[in-house]
Formats: structure tokens, sequence, C-alpha cells
């Protein structure tokens, strides 16, 4: 038999410099980036205030970690979560005969709920005691619809 080797820690990301993963070394770098248009564009006053907001910003992306997770993980869920509507009902008095029907292609009318639902056609019988000795044989008896299992 042959051995294999199982990679271990496929999760934790490549240390590039010091504990600074590539991720955390490009935004820290965009960050200064940002900052240093700032030093360009407004006098020294105006440029603390966006060098420090950014440098909150920037720096919460790069090193943040909330549950275990980069920050940009949780800005994102954040912003999934607040476009969703906070309040979800469920009548479950309604059944499909309360449904308003739609016409289909051919003018007839189908209930729009039914044309979602796929129907599983239930089994004729139990077919417990036939995969058991599928089972038990170990795959040497294939099973059959029209043969009796014999006890």
């Amino acid at each position: 038999m042959q051995l294999f080797t199982v990679p271990q820690f496929i999760d934790a990301e490549d240390k590039i410099i010091g504990a600074m993963t590539v991720r955390q070394f490009i935004i820290a770098l965009s960050g200064m980036a940002v900052i240093g248009i700032g030093w360009k564009l407004f006098d020294f006053s105006m440029f603390v205030v966006w060098g420090l907001g950014n440098f909150a910003i920037f720096g919460a992306f790069a090193f943040l970690k909330i549950n275990g997770r980069p920050f940009h993980y949780f800005a994102l869920n954040f912003l999934q979560t607040s476009k969703r509507p906070r309040l979800r009902v469920w009548n479950h008095k309604n059944s499909l005969k309360d449904i308003v029907s739609a016409e289909d292609d051919k003018g007839e009318g189908v209930h729009a709920a039914a044309k979602a639902i796929p129907v599983k056609p239930r089994p004729a019988g139990s077919r417990l005691r036939e995969l058991a000795l599928i089972a038990d044989t170990k795959g040497v008896y294939k099973g059959g619809e029209d043969e009796e299992i014999v006890e």
C-alpha cells in the first residue's frame, strides 16, 4: 500500500515579512499609498485627519480578525445581511389549493407551486430485504425486481 503525506494547516497563509502575510502586506502598502496621496493634496491639519482615518480603515482590513476570520469577510457579510429583509413571515395555513393558479403555455390552469415541487414516486414495497441480501453477499447478488428472495 502506498503512503501519502497529508497536508497540514492548509488554511494558514504564508508569511513573507515577519508576521505579515501577502494579503496584509498588499493592503498595508495600498494604505500607505493612499495616505501619501493625502500628504500631497491636503494641508497638515486636514492630512492628519485624513491619514488617521485611512490608517484605521486599512489597518482594520489588514490586521483585524473577528471570530478568527479576516475583517473583510465580516464587512462583506455585514453588507449582505443589511440588504436582506429583516422580517420573514411563513404562513403555514395556506395550502396548495389556496395558491392562485397560473396559466402555462397551452392555456391550462396549473398551480405555480406544483410546477416547482418535484414529486418522487413512492416505492411499491420495502427494499430492505433485497438491500440486506446484496450487502450480505458482498455484491454477488445484483438484485432484481422480478426475482423472489428466498429466506
